[in-house]
């Protein structure tokens, strides 16, 4: 056949280019053909072996190379030339099907041209990827369908759950978990565990160890997990990949055997089992110790034979099941003996109590409380009182007979203010239902006759594990004569005698003694609360209202707490609630301490009608804690929670922050700032730096932004984001917008007309400059003072200062555009406006936020976000600027999105203006060329002022 026959168009092929083409092919286990369009086909050797007809002669291979090559062919006469073309073709052979896969290309014309190609033997990668889709959808099923929750998260977020994920965390379905962070499901004792985990997996594939974690459910469940994580990838990032499996039966099932094995090996009750006939099989410990018979001695035995007394299983089961008896110990003494008997398999399980000690405890203890000075009520669950030692007579005034059947939620009860107790806060009630004790509670009772007692009661359940309505305790200590000798001068030395509550010296005093206590195993925390917007109240309705409104407070915090936990005033607006952290009630460091702020906000917000006027009020609430060997002392807590408690008014007020060292710091640090900022114009320690705005299609700079920097003597460089807010929370701002703008327009106008410069000035006014009656004077002085034309200046406004008040916000804007000024709003994206707020508004330029652009060469989301919004301010005939370009790929990606300027650190740097205009910046200033070596990632320069 001819193999090496050549077309026009086809460069020739000497012999030992054959011969490589073979050694080539061959290696590949590939066969090379041609077909001209006049109709020759031709190929090369190996064609008979890859068609299944070895050895067969031209035409034998012809007709059925032919056929598979046909749709190719056709394809070819209408693709460009050498454009590659794929066909993978099923041949039936005697043994089975053979799949061939040609790749091709197209040479020459229509008419005196042809396709050139190699076919390959494509069954082994065909098997392959019917493999890989066979094990693919293997393993879908096993993680749909295995029991064990599996979930995959990225970046904290999660990506997938399969349905025993949604299972077990009481989800409605997967769309409710998948876009949720990982770590709002999981508990905060679990968080560092679950984090130290994940940083130990460094690499595809690499597995975590098996660990136990507490997971949150969506119904606020919890439930404990044995999870392992992988290492893997997700989209060609890297993920975790979490397999968790609930312990709760697992947990339940070990904790009922435990349960089982220490009640009969620990319990303090005789545990004797017997066959039917009353023979003993089994004697705990208990038994031995109760009857003083060892276990070696008693199995064997009769049961009557070892108690000293007839004793028939099947006759106590018959009679009740329960049943009290006189027993008798090896010894001869005799024994109390209250038996339980239950029936088991093939005989009987005896629960023998021995209830000795307790007759005669109950014996010696009603001599006890007969002979108290103290008074003793014991109160039934219904609050009813069944019984009162005579000292309760005397205090009380009354006779046993008035006392009993009555209810101590009926007594005229006073706390210490004067005020009377609601029932629900009587010592005896709030014990009844909550089950927790109430200790050394003062309080004044008003007697039958009318006259006063105080009293210290305590009041506690009497058995604490039962379920409430609890049965209660109730003992008081007649302290009225005590009383009265201390009382004027404790309430004067340590109590406000506004509210009655702790004064400063008083919480001093009781924080010194706790910090100070080596026996203290407990954290203790400080909750300091100042009134929001108070001084309205006192401003508006005067002082008595004030004053009326301070005191409910008092009362309101001081019954929100436990008795335990000292509520004061420091002065002022400002409280202190001091608490200790039980170690039962600890759920993580800060739950305790942040749901007794919130509890107490929620007090506080409750109505108040003063003067026939309702009145609401929150607080702000700076929380301290203490752990155990706390160096610090009691000023240093109090100073703490005072800087929390700003901290929380920083963030809006009306809510609650804990007191970490680094805010303490912080709060310095800015408090210094804010009082050197006052000098700071004044010393001209701010100036103003400048980076070029370029524009993209014609590669000039086009304007020039000003940017606010201030150099400290000594802190040095003062970062605008921290110094920019402190100007704006004082007055100092607008005078420092105003110096700044003034210096912008002056130092553009004297280097517009040193160097002849066409270029434009962007200035940024902060949110609260809108806010200025002077601002429109100040933009109309400063643009005459400098003979520079008004629609030189451009005035940028983030999208968040505009959303804040869009009414106002668009006022003055028209009030500037009227002035001539170019108009743009900043950092685009980062705020809430709708495209119908951003017609209504007068603006020439659309500024897209840095943040988006720095996600451009990663985020195809990025890119399509950066299109949407060019095309929207087009639509809207605004100028499109992109901020923050610190690539050339950047860059290429924002000219092809049709962007019309950009500024950014590949752009330019921000300098000084001497730097800047001297350094010959003018209309004809190109794009630098790409940079070489480090790249910077420029902070959020601010603008003068941001």
């Amino acid at each position: 056949m001819d193999a090496d026959r050549h077309d026009a168009d086809r460069p020739p092929t000497v012999p030992q280019d054959r011969e490589l083409v073979d050694l080539v092919l061959s290696a590949n286990d590939a066969v090379m053909w041609s077909f001209d369009f006049t109709g020759e086909l031709t190929w090369m050797s190996g064609m008979d072996t890859l068609l299944g007809k070895p050895g067969a002669d031209v035409e034998e291979i012809r007709a059925p190379l032919y056929e598979l090559l046909k749709p190719l062919i056709t394809a070819a006469r209408t693709t460009p030339v050498w454009q590659d073309l794929d066909l993978e073709q099923p041949l039936e052979l005697p043994g089975g099907q053979r799949r061939i896969r040609f790749h091709a290309r197209r040479y020459g014309d229509t008419d005196t041209g042809g396709v050139v190609g190699v076919a390959t033997d494509a069954s082994t990668s065909y098997e392959d990827q019917q493999s890989l889709a066979d094990l693919a959808e293997r393993y879908r099923l096993l993680v749909e369908l295995t029991p064990d929750a599996i979930c995959v998260h990225q970046d904290r977020v999660i990506k997938y759950v399969n349905p025993a994920t949604v299972r077990m965390l009481a989800a409605e379905s997967e769309k409710a978990l998948l876009g949720a962070r990982i770590t709002d499901f999981v508990s905060d004792s679990s968080l560092e565990q679950l984090r130290a985990r994940l940083a130990t997996l460094t690499s595809p594939g690499s597995t975590s160890e098996p660990t136990e974690a507490t997971l949150l459910r969506c119904d606020g469940a919890e439930v404990v997990v044995e999870s392992v994580a992988v290492r893997t990838t997700w989209w060609g990032r890297p993920a975790y990949q979490v397999i968790m499996r609930d312990l709760t039966d697992q947990r339940a099932a070990e904790a009922t055997l435990r349960y089982q094995a220490a009640l009969v090996e620990h319990v303090s009750d005789a545990i004797v089992a017997t066959t039917s006939e009353g023979v003993v099989t089994s004697w705990n410990p208990a038994a031995e110790t109760v009857y003083g018979i060892p276990e070696q001695q008693a199995v064997g035995r009769h049961v009557s034979e070892l108690v000293g007394a007839p004793m028939e299983p099947a006759a106590v089961l018959t009679s009740g099941g329960v049943t009290r008896a006189v027993h008798q110990r090896a010894d001869g003494s005799p024994l109390t003996i209250r038996i339980s008997a239950a029936e088991m398999d093939e005989g009987f399980v005896l629960l023998c109590a021995d209830e000795t000690a307790q007759r005669r405890a109950e014996q010696h203890f009603a001599v006890v409380v007969t002979a108290l000075d103290e008074g003793v009520l014991v109160l039934d669950p219904t609050g009813a009182i069944t019984s009162a030692n005579p000292a309760a007579q005397q205090i009380l005034g009354t006779s046993e007979t008035d006392i009993v059947g009555s209810s101590p939620v009926t007594w005229s009860l006073y706390d210490e203010s004067g005020n009377e107790l609601p029932p629900r806060e009587h010592p005896s009630m709030y014990t009844q239902w909550s089950g927790q004790p109430q200790n050394s509670r003062v309080l004044r009772l008003r007697r039958p006759d009318g006259t006063s007692v105080w009293l210290a009661i305590n009041s506690r359940p009497l058995m604490p594990g039962d379920q409430p309505p609890h049965s209660v305790v109730i003992s008081f200590t007649d302290i009225t004569e005590s009383r009265a000798v201390h009382a004027r001068l404790e309430q004067e030395a340590t109590h406000d005698p506004l509210t009655g509550l702790a004064n400063r010296t008083l919480v001093l005093q009781r924080l010194r003694t706790a910090l100070q206590s080596s026996t203290r195993k407990q954290s203790m925390a400080m909750l300091f609360v100042d009134l929001d917007q108070f001084k309205v109240i006192n401003d508006s309705l005067g002082h008595n209202t004030g004053d009326k409104v301070l005191r409910t407070v008092g009362q309101r915090l001081n019954t929100a707490v436990r008795h335990d936990e000292l509520v004061g005033r420091l002065g002022g607006d400002e409280f202190v609630v001091l608490t200790h952290l039980g170690p039962s009630r600890d759920r993580s460091a800060h739950g305790e301490p942040r749901e007794l702020a919130e509890k107490l906000r929620a007090r506080l917000s409750e109505e108040i009608t003063v003067a026939d006027r309702s009145l609401h009020i929150d607080a702000s609430i700076g929380i301290v804690l203490a752990p155990p060997n706390d160096t610090r002392t009691a000023e240093d807590l109090l100073r703490d929670a005072d800087v929390a408690m700003y901290q929380a008014k920083e963030c809006g007020r009306g809510r609650s922050a804990f007191f970490d060292v680094e805010l303490r710091e912080r709060m310095q640090r800015h408090m210094r700032l804010e009082q050197d900022l006052r000098g700071a114009v004044r010393n001209d320690q701010l100036w103003l730096a400048y980076q070029p705005v370029i524009d993209l299609r014609t590669d000039r700079t086009v304007a020039v932004e000003g940017l606010l920097r201030w150099t400290h003597p000594e802190h040095g460089t003062v970062s605008p984001g921290e110094f920019i807010p402190l100007a704006e929370e004082s007055e100092l701002i607008n005078r420092i917008g105003g110096h700044m703008l003034s210096t912008a327009v002056h130092e553009l106008a004297f280097h517009r007309g040193r160097c002849e410069l066409s270029t434009r000035l962007k200035v940024n006014l902060s949110v609260r400059q809108l806010d200025d009656p002077w601002l429109l004077t100040t933009v109309r002085q400063t643009l005459s003072d400098n003979d520079l034309p008004a629609r030189t200046l451009c005035l940028e406004i983030t999208e968040s200062a505009l959303m804040r008040d869009s009414a106002e916000a668009t006022r003055v804007l028209h009030s500037l555009r009227e002035l001539g000024v170019s108009l743009a709003i900043d950092d685009f994206g980062t705020g809430y406006s709708s495209l119908a707020q951003l017609q209504r508004l007068p603006l020439d330029i659309l500024k897209i936020d840095r943040s988006f652009i720095a996600e451009l060469e990663q985020s195809p989301g990025a890119e399509n976000i950066v299109t949407s919004i060019i095309a929207m301010a087009h639509t809207m005939n605004l100028t499109v600027v992109a901020e923050g370009v610190e690539t050339v790929e950047q860059l290429d990606l924002l000219r092809s999105l049709g962007c019309d300027q950009a500024q950014g650190y590949y752009l330019g740097r921000p300098a000084p203006a001497r730097e800047f205009f001297g350094a010959a910046v003018s209309d004809t200033t190109s794009i630098p060329p790409q940079q070489h070596g480090d790249r910077h990632t420029s902070d959020r320069s601010t603008s003068a002022p941001e």
